[in-house]
Parts: structure tokens; C-alpha cells; sequence
């Protein structure tokens, strides 16, 4: 999948439950659709998400405030209009829309 002119955004946490409650306030902040979500081990989870630069912006800071309420993010990001070898990279656990 290219991304064009969007923007992907992405949020790490510990553990799998704060990565959910972090997409879902992701999901309905901001129209964004989820990517791919990829665990490391059974420790970090990293959900991310595409959309135009500013619904990444506002899908990621709704995200990192609800999923701090329960957890622990270790990074966040929003890349503005990534590369197209970038979607080389995000693979793991593709979800379709």
C-alpha cells in the first residue's frame, strides 16, 4: 500500500490492552483508518493508522491521552506524507478496511 498524500500515525505502548483503548479513541477522534498493528514479544504493541496529516495528528493525541489513562506509551508519532518505501516496512499484521 502507498500512502500518497496521507500521513500514517503510530502509537507504542506496553502491553496489548492500552494499544486497544489507544486505537479505539484513535478510531473515533479522527477519520483514520487502521493499517497494521505489529506486537514485539509479548511486551510492545504499536497500532498505526492513515489519514490526512491533520486527522493523524488529532487520531494520535486523542490516542496517547486515553492510552496513558491505562497504560504506559513508550513513543508516538505522526509521519507526514511517508516515502513510499516506508510501506514496505509495515507488514506484520496488515488489516483491511
Amino acid at each position: 500500500m502507498e500512502y500518497e498524500s496521507q500521513a500514517i500515525g503510530l502509537i507504542e505502548t506496553l502491553g496489548m490492552l492500552p494499544a486497544l483503548k489507544a486505537l479505539d479513541a484513535m478510531l473515533k477522534a479522527a477519520d483514520v483508518k487502521l493499517v497494521s498493528y505489529e506486537n514485539v514479544g509479548s511486551t510492545l504493541v504499536t497500532v498505526i493508522v492513515r489519514g490526512d496529516v491533520s486527522s493523524c495528528i488529532s487520531a494520535v493525541e486523542a490516542g496517547v491521552k486515553e492510552g496513558e489513562k491505562i497504560g504506559k506509551i513508550t513513543a508516538h508519532n505522526v509521519m507526514k506524507r511517508p516515502v513510499t518505501n516506508v510501506s514496505k516496512v509495515i507488514s506484520v499484521h496488515k488489516v483491511e478496511n
